[in-house]
């Protein structure tokens, strides 16, 4: 069987006023500003409006994003990071454990898309994180306007 290599993207919700938490690990600097530049205009294509925080890590990413949600200001959130393969085990322990604490947010009802970086190299990063290019960071954005949008949804039923 031939690989598929075609992805299908589904068209970004329109969601005028939606507010959104941008949380950034900028340990890759340049990374990090293309992953955020990627994730406001798709919120701002979108209609919505995005502030931004910065943290330390990848690790402590979900903690911010709960330590908002607690405060019920925003209607999602996008998570934005990098982190590189290195020598040691630690690279698994940031990637599992991240992802882990955005998971269960997001089965809190959260409205979270992850767009932390995992990668083995910083080309990696660089062909992810650009905005005119994969775009993670816009993909992130969207990820978390389409949950806002099915949340919505159910809650008008």
């Amino acid at each position: 069987m031939a690989a598929i290599t075609e992805h299908h993207q589904l068209p970004v919700p329109r969601i005028e006023g939606a507010r959104l938490l941008i949380v950034v690990s900028p340990y890759y600097r340049q990374i990090a500003e293309g992953l955020v530049a990627g994730a406001r205009a798709v919120t701002q294509s979108a209609g919505g409006d995005a502030d931004l925080v910065e943290v330390p890590g990848a690790l402590e990413i979900p903690t911010a994003i709960a330590l908002a949600a607690s405060r019920d200001l925003y209607d999602g959130y996008v998570a934005l990071g990098c982190v590189v393969r290195g020598e040691t085990t630690h690279y698994d322990t940031v990637c599992n454990d991240s992802s882990r604490g955005l998971t269960l947010l997001g089965l809190q009802g959260h409205c979270i898309g992850n767009g932390i970086l995992t990668v083995e190299t910083i080309a990696q990063a660089e062909v992810r994180a650009d905005p005119e290019g994969q775009n993670k960071g816009g993909g992130a954005a969207a990820a978390a306007l389409h949950l806002i949008a099915l949340k919505r949804r159910y809650a008008s039923m």
